[in-house]
C-alpha cells in the first residue's frame, strides 16, 4: 500500500533558527489576470488546460515527497490532485471518519489510519521517505464545537502534536498547515490582515490557534518550519472533486441541493446587517487556488516559516449575493426563508491576501463568485450522490 522501497530515506531538513520576517503589507484588488474562457477550461478541458505559473522564482524547483493528512476529505484532496500533477510523490493519509476512499486521487499512495496511530504514522513516513507534510486533517463545524469541544481538542491539537512529534522523530521539518481565518475571531476592521489581533470566539478558531502556538515553540525547539495559512470558505470543484459533506454547513452548497431539489429552501440568518442588501458578507476562495496556495508555500520552508492569510480579493459577497448568481447558474427558483440572526454572526467577514500576493506570488485565479457557483454545479451534477456511486 505504501510502495516497496523499505529503505529509510532522510529527508534534507532545514536548520533551525530564529525567525526574523519583515512582512510588507498593502491591499491588493486587482482583478484576475486570467480570462473567463481560459478559466472555464480548466473545469470543461482538463487535459488541455495548463495551469498559469504561480509566481516566478517561487515555484518548487524539485519534485517532493509529501504527506498530506486528510487527504481524502474535500480541500485535503484537491492539494492532492495538484500535488500528483505537478509530478510530487504523493501520500494520503486519513481515517476516512470525514473523507472519502473515492476521492483520493490516482497517482497518489494512500494510507488509511489515525494520527494517534504513531506506528503507522511513522512507517508512513519511513517507507515514503517524506521531505514535507500539508497538515489538512481537523474537525472544522463551528456549532459542533461549541457542543462538542472535547472532540475539537482532541482531533485538532492532541492529533496534530502526534504528527508534530512523529515528524520530529522522523527528522520531517516542513510543514504546510491549513488553519482557519476563525482564528480571529469577529475582527474589528476588514479585511483582515495577519497582524491583526487573535480572538477566537467558539473552540474550533481556539483549537487551529492552538496548533498554530504549538507549530512557533516546535520550531524553536525542533526546527520545524511550517506555514500557516488562514481562510474564510472554501468552495467551487474540480473536475473530479468537490463537497460532499454529511451533514452538509457550507453556504454555496446548501443552496445548490436547494436548486437540486434535495431542499425545500435555503435559510437566510438574519436581514438586517448593516451591509450592501442586509444580510451577511463573506469571502469565498476557490478550492483550487487553496490548494495552489499550500503548495506555493512549500516552496519558503528551507528559508523561514511565516502565517499568511488567503482572500478572493475584492469586497466579498452577500448571502443574497450568491443565492442570486445560483439562480442564474442553475437557471432554477431557490426558495428563501429570512429568519433571526445567529448568535455570534459578524456583518462581514474578508481576509486581505496582500501578504502572499506580496512574497509568493499567488493570486486566486477563480476569484470570481460565478465561476465559483459552476465549477460546484457542475461537479454536483455529474456526482448527484457525491462519491457514495
Amino acid at each position: 500500500m505504501l510502495g516497496d522501497s523499505g529503505s529509510v530515506i532522510t529527508p534534507n531538513a532545514p536548520r533551525a533558527g530564529t525567525k526574523n520576517i519583515a512582512c510588507a503589507y498593502r491591499i491588493a484588488t486587482a482583478p484576475c489576470r486570467f480570462g473567463a474562457r481560459a478559466i472555464i477550461a480548466a473545469f470543461f478541458n482538463p487535459e488541455t488546460y495548463v495551469w498559469p505559473s504561480p509566481g516566478v522564482g517561487h515555484a518548487l524547483q524539485n519534485s517532493m515527497r509529501v504527506l498530506v493528512t486528510g487527504g481524502a476529505g474535500y480541500i485535503g484532496s484537491v492539494v492532492a490532485e495538484q500535488l500528483v500533477k505537478d509530478g510530487h510523490d504523493t501520500l494520503v493519509y486519513d481515517n476516512l471518519g470525514k473523507g472519502h476512499r473515492g476521492a483520493v486521487v490516482e497517482g497518489a499512495k494512500f494510507v488509511e489510519a489515525d494520527l494517534t496511530d504513531g506506528e503507522a504514522l511513522r512507517r508512513a513516513f519511513v517507507e515514503q521517505g517524506t521531505e514535507a507534510v500539508i497538515h489538512m486533517a481537523a474537525d472544522s463545524i463551528v456549532g459542533e464545537s461549541v457542543a462538542n469541544p472535547s472532540k475539537y481538542y482532541r482531533n485538532n491539537v492532541v492529533a496534530g502534536l502526534a504528527l508534530l512529534d512523529v515528524m520530529n522523530k522522523c527528522g520531517v521539518r516542513r510543514c504546510v498547515f491549513s488553519s482557519t481565518a476563525a482564528v480571529y475571531g469577529e475582527p474589528r476592521r476588514q479585511p483582515v490582515e495577519e497582524t491583526d489581533p487573535t480572538r477566537p470566539t467558539n473552540p474550533y478558531g481556539e483549537t487551529k490557534l492552538a496548533f498554530e502556538h504549538a507549530l512557533r515553540w516546535y520550531e524553536c525547539a525542533y526546527g520545524i518550519r511550517y506555514a500557516s495559512l488562514r481562510y474564510f470558505n472554501a468552495a467551487g470543484a474540480t473536475p473530479d472533486r468537490g463537497e460532499a459533506h454529511d451533514p452538509e454547513s457550507h453556504l454555496i452548497p446548501i443552496v445548490l441541493q436547494a436548486a437540486a431539489g434535495k431542499r425545500t429552501h435555503v435559510e437566510i440568518h438574519g436581514a438586517d446587517y448593516p451591509t450592501r442588501d442586509g444580510t451577511c458578507v463573506r469571502d469565498y476562495i476557490h478550492v483550487a487556488d487553496l490548494a495552489r496556495a499550500h503548495i506555493l508555500a512549500l516552496s519558503i520552508l528551507d528559508q523561514r516559516s511565516a502565517i499568511y492569510n488567503l482572500g478572493c480579493g475584492g469586497d466579498g459577497y452577500t448571502v443574497r449575493e450568491v443565492i442570486g448568481v445560483a439562480r442564474e447558474v442553475t437557471g432554477r427558483d431557490i426558495a428563501t426563508h429570512t429568519g433571526p440572526r445567529r448568535p455570534g454572526d459578524p456583518a462581514v467577514l474578508i481576509a486581505s491576501s496582500a501578504k502572499i500576493r506580496t512574497e509568493l506570488g499567488w493570486s486566486p485565479q477563480f476569484q470570481d463568485l460565478r465561476l465559483i457557483v459552476e465549477s460546484a454545479w457542475a461537479w454536483m451534477q455529474a456526482h448527484p450522490y457525491g462519491y457514495g456511486k
